[in-house]
């Protein structure tokens, strides 16, 4: 099994409900920061990542058909080069209103996250994570200009042939044509929520 996708998009831009379609359209398990928190033996892994020093992408993925979300975006570029067949996809969404659910979800558990245990691996995978996305990722103005920034090189360097633009208002359409399925006869899904997201921390779930 290779992968079939791999997504360039970073968190909040509706990439669960992209690992859940994703995983409708191929049959296969998609890649996702919630797998990481399944497989323990991965957060190392991430964190040497982000250090400097990539895993075998094959052994990484091994069983997955599509990986999105964080922590893979960063690495979309060697991971497609990896797997020169995959579809990149791009999840895209308005810097505004993806401040707005980053900064009170992803980036909040995180930073209660890493003042509550700095040393934890998570806590260092999380750190190294966020510090390569910015070193002030709590700040708006630097956030939204990294998370721009993350889009620029993507649209500027990856293959025009190979990359796909794509919101949740997209639904089905478009990765279906991209990747040559019949569209599901279902409405996409639509999960994850802010006010899903804050529900799972109150519950106590680490994403």
């Amino acid at each position: 099994m290779a992968l079939q996708v791999v997504g360039a998009g970073l968190g909040r831009t509706g990439t669960n409900s992209l690992k859940l379609a994703l995983e409708k359209l191929l049959g296969e398990p998609c890649y996702h920061m919630l797998e990481v928190f399944q497989r323990p033996e991965h957060v190392d892994k991430w964190a040497s990542a982000y250090d400097g020093t990539p895993p075998d992408w094959e052994q990484l993925y091994a069983g997955f058909g599509a990986t999105v979300d964080w922590p893979s975006g960063p690495f979309w570029a060697p991971i497609a080069e990896a797997y020169p067949d995959a579809l990149i996809l791009l999840s895209v969404r308005d810097a505004d209103a993806w401040w707005k659910s980053a900064s009170s979800t992803i980036f909040q558990a995180m930073a209660k996250a890493i003042d509550a245990d700095p040393e934890g691996p998570w806590t260092q995978m999380a750190s190294r994570m966020l510090a390569s996305f910015t070193p002030n990722w709590r700040d708006e103005a630097a956030a939204k200009e990294a998370f721009l920034a993350h889009y620029d090189q993507v649209r500027r360097t990856a293959p025009p042939d190979r990359l796909l633009e794509w919101q949740p208002s997209d639904g089905w359409g478009p990765i279906c044509e991209r990747l040559g399925l019949p569209v599901p006869d279902e409405p996409f899904p639509h999960v994850n929520t802010t006010e899903d997201f804050r529900a799972m921390l109150e519950q106590g779930e680490p994403s």
